[in-house]
């Protein structure tokens, strides 16, 4: 694997995992490698000290062996994000605590602040509606709610953040913006 991307990953992933927006065994970040191919976590990891062993390489155009068993249980997700949208270089699933907790009692977030209102404007909160099958729709859901909007990041209700971008730096900053937009309109809404 390229050390430099790991290198890239480990840095951003440890830093989103200090912000709390990683749980200890929740959450996803990969990086296309190639036209088929990408790396991402494997299940077990914990992504504030991430290693190039804490990563696998899988491909998209080969049949699934046993290596798709290893990788997080979000792979799926990822694997048809980069099917359908080839200009996805980065994914992430992030649970950031004030952005999922508003999630729960709104149905989109128009943020009040500077930086929130210049960078994303007004973002629409998807509403799984059923956990109990979430698992089996969520892939193909997600990933048809990206091919019919601009949007970069999708805000779940009650599930968290997945995104994707060109640019690792401007995908970890966009959600950083989104979860500091929630906090602001939290604590703005106790006072």
């Amino acid at each position: 694997m390229d050390k430099y991307l790991i290198n890239t990953i480990k840095h951003i992933s440890n830093s989103m995992f200090q912000k709390n927006y990683f749980g200890v065994f929740h959450g996803s970040i990969s990086a296309r490698t190639s036209i088929h191919s990408f790396i991402i976590n494997k299940k077990e990891t914990i992504l504030d000290e991430v290693e190039e062993r804490c990563f696998i390489e899988l491909n998209c155009s080969k049949a699934k062996d046993y290596r798709w068993n290893e990788a997080s249980a979000d792979v799926n997700i990822h694997e048809q994000i980069y099917r359908a949208l080839p200009n996805a270089k980065y994914i992430s699933y992030t649970m950031p605590p004030y952005a999922t907790a508003y999630s729960l009692h709104h149905s989109e977030l128009v943020p009040r602040d500077y930086y929130g209102h210049q960078i994303l404007n007004k973002i629409d909160i998807y509403d799984p509606k059923n956990f109990n099958d979430w698992h089996k729709r969520a892939s193909d859901e997600i990933t048809t709610f990206f091919e019919n909007s601009d949007e970069h990041l999708l805000l779940i209700k009650g599930f968290g953040l997945i995104s994707y971008d060109r640019d690792l730096t401007e995908m970890v900053k966009k959600v950083a913006i989104l979860e500091n937009s929630c906090r602001l309109l939290t604590i703005g809404a106790v006072l």
